[in-house]
Formats: structure tokens, C-alpha cells, sequence
């Protein structure tokens, strides 16, 4: 069995179905791109293997553990961790006080000094090795960025869940960001991302899944998913035969 497999995911909000019946899977130690244009459902489905919203229908599991149902606390256990498109720390609170908190919270609940511990190592991992007294409120947007992603870090999750976490970066800082993600990969963490810039998405992802009005639309290696009419003409805005 696929390491994670979601399996008919369904999410309605009133009569909208953002997610439509999504089937994918992926392998421990995969990276994969999830693309799509603006209000194609992404993000959505992130939240739904997150736990951040709860499913309308189908099944997702985890290394063989179901998370549909789970409370998102319950999902983080289980090995999951995730960033957000608007980046979420806890702006009074020092770097290492916000990197605690999913260390306590993560796959392996750590307290105290291996909190700390952990929280360090992700810091560094990062950048931000040598400004952990420092509080978020006082970090730019890219080192805000840089701290979200040291959070997920901490949880020391087996599937990392990355929602544009590039956005917004310089072409400088996007290059070190790629190669942080690539190591990441490389350490066997399984990653699905949510991502618009190209140029990562070919630089990271061998395969892609791309989606359109809630549904999966493709599912290649990543130059046929981009080369793909129906994917040329969701983002496009054309009839996929014209």
C-alpha cells in the first residue's frame, strides 16, 4: 500500500464542491507538486489531509492509519505537519518558544529540555541558528516564512505538507529555499506542495498532480502534467480542445 493515499476526497461548502471526488497517492519519501489555477481546490484538500477541515466523503490514510475523522492534534501524531499560504507564528513569543510548541505537540510529544533540543536543530535547519531569543513579531516576512517552516520541522512529521511556502521569496532567497526542500526530500520526508512558481515545481518534483474546479484533472511526470492540453487550458482559461 501507498504510503499516503487519499481515496474519494470529497469537501462541500453549500452546494460547492471544492474538492470533487479527489483520488491520489504518493510514496514514503516522494515529492510531489500539487498544482493548479487560483480557487482549483488545493489548499482545500491540504486541509482535509491536515485535518484543518473535516471531509464530506471519502477516506485518507496515512501508513495505513486513517485520518478522516481524526481531530487535527490526533492527524499531527500521526505524523503529519503542514505550512500555510498567510504565514502563522506567535508574534510576542520568542523563536524557540514558538518551535516548542509542535515539538510538544509532534509525532513524538518531546517536554522540556529535548523540546528545546528540537526546537534548535529545526531553527538551524532553516537559518535561523543564533536569533532563537528573538521574538517572531520582530522577524521580515521571509524569516516569519523560514520560522514557519522550522514549526512544521519540530513536529518531525513523516508527510510534510508545504502551501506555497515559496511564494514571495527573492530569486536569491527561492534558490535557498529550493535547496532546503530538496534536503528535506532527501531525508526521507514525504512532501506534498502546494506551489505556482515553475521553477521550483521542475526543479523538485518529478511528478505532479494538477487540479481544476475541485477535481484532478492530471496525474505524470511533471513535464507531461505542464505539457498536458487540459492543464494548458485550466490555467489558461480555454477550452481544452480549442
Amino acid at each position: 500500500m501507498s504510503f499516503l493515499v487519499i481515496d474519494g476526497a470529497v469537501k462541500t461548502f453549500g452546494g460547492l464542491r471544492a474538492v470533487d471526488g479527489v483520488s491520489l497517492s504518493l510514496e514514503q519519501g516522494e515529492i510531489v507538486g500539487l498544482l493548479g489555477p487560483n480557487g482549483s481546490g488545493k489548499t482545500t484538500l491540504i486541509n482535509l489531509v491536515s485535518g484543518a477541515l473535516p471531509a464530506s466523503d471519502g477516506r485518507i490514510t496515512l501508513d495505513g492509519t486513517r485520518l478522516t475523522g481524526l481531530r487535527p492534534d490526533r492527524i499531527a501524531r500521526a505524523g503529519v505537519a503542514r505550512t500555510f499560504q498567510l504565514v502563522r507564528v506567535l508574534p510576542s513569543l520568542t523563536l524557540t518558544e514558538n518551535v516548542m510548541i509542535p515539538a510538544v505537540f509532534g509525532a513524538h510529544a518531546h517536554w522540556g529540555a529535548a523540546a528545546r533540543r528540537v526546537a534548535g536543530e529545526a531553527l538551524d535547519r532553516v537559518g535561523l541558528a543564533g536569533r532563537e531569543t528573538a521574538t517572531a513579531g520582530e522577524l521580515t516576512y521571509i524569516d516569519q516564512k523560514r520560522l514557519e517552516l522550522a514549526r512544521a520541522l519540530a513536529a518531525e512529521p513523516s508527510l510534510l505538507l508545504l502551501d506555497e511556502w515559496l511564494a514571495g521569496l527573492n530569486p536569491s532567497e527561492l534558490l535557498e529555499g529550493i535547496a532546503l526542500i530538496r534536503e528535506l526530500a532527501q531525508s526521507g520526508i514525504t512532501i506534498l506542495m502546494v506551489e505556482h512558481i515553475m521553477e521550483a515545481v521542475r526543479a523538485l518534483c518529478p511528478r505532479a498532480v494538477v487540479m481544476n474546479s475541485g477535481r484532478l484533472i492530471a496525474d505524470a511526470p511533471t513535464e507531461a502534467a505542464l505539457s498536458d492540453p487540459a492543464v494548458i487550458a485550466a490555467y489558461l482559461g480555454e477550452p481544452a480542445d480549442a
